[in-house]
């Protein structure tokens, strides 16, 4: 029997559990289309955003009080990020920027339940009742056919510098609520 998942917004005090939860998962998911070395890349940019988090827009699916998904949206400037990506705490307009979609992870062995579209589909909702009428996101490869099949499409590719200094591609892909 499948336990009962519940939605949440995220706290601070979830920030050990998403630290465990999006590495895993970039490994699961990343590792089927990225190279090792590309998979070392990712793996420095992820990473747990505070500023999200106390935004408030930043949720959590929990089943039997474990977390198995994550996602949210932010009113923010920076169009994706988490480790080594400065934080941008300018505000958006929403009557003239796209709110942005970031960070969703969702373990693996929980795919299957369709946490990342329920957890999207509550980031779009609050993104509209706060105003906007575009999202967009800086996608990984993994995440691509997930956002295309929500109804996102791919605008441009962004190169993103990690820490170490090598870099990799991101698709800015971007939706009309």
């Amino acid at each position: 029997m499948v336990p009962e998942i519940t939605f949440r917004t995220a706290s601070l005090a979830d920030i050990p559990a998403l630290a465990e939860l999006m590495p895993l998962s970039m490994a699961v998911m990343g590792g089927r289309v990225y190279s090792p070395k590309e998979l070392e890349i990712v793996q420095q940019l992820i990473g747990v955003d505070r500023q999200i988090i106390e935004d408030g827009t930043y949720f959590v699916a929990e089943a039997d009080g474990k977390i198995v998904a994550c996602g949210g949206w932010s009113y923010r400037k920076k169009l994706y990020g988490g480790a080594g990506v400065a934080a941008a705490p300018a505000v958006l307009d929403p009557k003239t920027d796209p709110a942005r979609v970031r960070a969703f992870f969702v373990h693996p062995d929980w795919t299957e339940h369709r946490l990342g579209t329920r957890m999207l589909k509550r980031c779009e909702d609050a993104a509209r009742a706060a105003g906007f009428t575009r999202v967009e996101l800086g996608s990984t490869r993994p995440g691509e056919p997930f956002y295309a099949k929500n109804g996102y499409l791919a605008m441009e590719w962004v190169t993103q510098t990690a820490p170490d200094g090598r870099s990799l591609a991101l698709l800015r892909m971007g939706k009309k609520l």
